[in-house]
Parts: structure tokens; C-alpha cells; sequence
């Protein structure tokens, strides 16, 4: 809602952070940070679809959503780097729900090599990192975007990550298996890019499309990388995926109605030093 006012008096500002009746697409919807935006988005009343690859069960994890909030949801398979597959994903959606008002683009590619050296890293194993961190963004906004557009209105946001915004720190992985990729850095620097330009592509056409960056969220890591982490965040310590959340109920309600082209930065104060 844009009020024409200058009274805050007029506004409920609790209600604009509401999304009751709002249809929201999650992709990577099942994983570690997927998990939570979907919960936070369905108890600020959203019907929720997620959608991820197929081992991940999304069917069965929106019929626990459904049954956990009493609204409906869908869950669906779909391989973000196949036109087709993202097609029938919006078709779906529409039969099911008939609209759909906002787009998080969670999914990622870790690969069985995703870990490997830069000076030994396959052209195969770059490809498939590439392919669905970034030209699986492209195709989710190319073609659920383009819908939003004609519609009106929409949200979107794409997560890119804080090394598409700074270089990692090797320090960070001495004495652990653990390390980020170039192929990593790169896809999501194209993400940050493409989000940037769709920002200002869409803006007149009601569709606002933002970026959320998470950093060091926690997933049972080595007792050595966190403490390397710790060493290295103002907050000294990692985040969890229920910390990222509140950024895209935010980024996905009326409260956010003026923001677009935005990176939140959720990331501890990673890159204020």
C-alpha cells in the first residue's frame, strides 16, 4: 500500500508486515536457510510452495507445512536450471493458487568437488556450480518475474553471497576441510549483478526486487571452523538460519514497499571491517 500521507497516525505499521493471502515461491525451499524462510513466511500467513530437487521431498515437507498452519501450500520437483521445469513450476502455482506475489531464489549447487583446489577445479565441475547458482536465478526470474510484471506487483529476492560482495578471507579455513570455491564467488557475483539490474528493469512495473546476504550460518561445522569464525566476526560467533528469515518477511511485505535494488547484508558485520 502506498498511502499518499504525512500522518504515521493513519498507518498500521504491524499490518503492512503481513502476508496473509500472499503466494510466495521458495526455491532450495527445503534446505538449511529454504527451511526457515518458509516457516517465517507461513506464520506471517503465507501459502507457501516449495520447490526443490527432488531428494529433498518438497512434497512431503508442505504437507507438514499445511498441516503445521492450516492453509495450503504445495510442494514441487523442479530443476531450476531447465526452462521447462521452472514453466511448469509457475503453472502450477497458478492452477493451484491462482496468483503469486513473491519469489525467493534459494537454490544452490554444491557440487561432489566443490571443494577443489582453483588451479585443479574440471570445467564440469564449474559448469554445474555456475549452472544452477546462476543461470537457474536467471531462469526463476525470467520466467516468474516476467509473470509478476505483467501482473503489476511482485517481490523477489535472490541470494547472492558475502563473497560476491568481499574476497573470502583464506585464513578463515586453516586447519579445517572447508573452503569457497572461485566457481562459488563467481555465480554469485552474477546473481548480485543480475539482481541489480533487474531491480531498476522491473522497478516501473510494480516488481521489486531485493538481495539478502547470510554469512557463517550454522550447520554442524568443524569445532575448528568455528572458532576460526568466531575470530574473525564483530558478533565472534556463526549465525543461524532462523536469523536470516526475518530479513525476507521484511523484503517480501508492504513494510519494504520503497525498497528495491537492495543488498541486507545479514552477515554479523562481516564486511564493516
Amino acid at each position: 500500500m502506498n498511502e499518499r500521507t504525512t500522518d504515521p497516525t493513519q498507518i498500521d505499521f504491524k499490518a503492512k508486515f503481513d502476508l496473509s493471502g500472499k503466494v510466495i515461491i521458495i526455491t532450495g525451499g527445503c534446505g538449511l536457510i529454504g527451511r526457515a524462510f518458509a516457516e517465517a513466511c507461513a506464520q506471517y500467513g503465507a501459502n507457501i510452495v516449495l520447490a526443490d530437487i527432488e531428494a529433498a521431498d518438497p512434497a512431503g515437507k508442505a504437507k507438514e507445512l499445511e498441516a503445521r498452519h492450516k492453509r495450503p501450500m504445495l510442494g514441487m520437483t523442479v530443476d531450476v536450471a531447465k526452462k521447462d521445469s521452472v514453466n511448469t513450476l509457475k503453472e502450477k502455482t497458478l492452477e493451484k493458487f491462482g496468483r503469486i506475489d513473491g519469489l525467493i531464489n534459494g537454490h544452490q549447487n554444491k557440487t561432489n568437488n566443490f571443494f577443489q583446489k582453483f588451479e585443479e577445479y574440471g570445467e564440469d565441475n564449474w559448469d554445474a556450480v555456475v549452472e544452477t547458482n546462476l543461470k537457474g536465478t536467471f531462469l526463476t526470474c525470467q520466467v516468474i518475474g516476467s509473470y509478476m510484471a505483467e501482473q503489476g506487483r511482485g517481490s523477489i529476492i535472490n541470494i547472492p553471497s558475502t563473497y560476491s560482495v568481499v574476497a573470502p578471507n583464506q585464513n578463515l579455513y586453516k586447519g579445517t576441510s572447508l573452503g569457497c570455491p572461485a566457481a562459488y564467488s563467481a555465480s554469485k557475483g552474477g546473481v548480485e549483478a543480475l539482481s541489480q539490474y533487474l531491480a531498476t528493469y522491473w522497478a516501473a512495473r510494480g516488481v521489486r526486487v531485493n538481495q539478502i546476504t547470510p554469512h557463517g550460518v550454522w550447520n554442524n561445522h568443524e569445532e575448528q571452523f568455528e572458532k576460526n569464525f568466531a575470530n574473525f566476526s564483530p558478533l565472534q560467533r556463526m549465525s543461524y538460519n532462523h536469523e536470516v528469515a526475518g530479513a525476507a518477511v521484511y523484503l517480501l511485505s508492504d513494510a519494504s514497499s520503497y525498497v528495491t535494488g537492495h543488498n541486507m547484508l545479514v552477515e554479523g558485520g562481516w564486511t564493516a571491517w
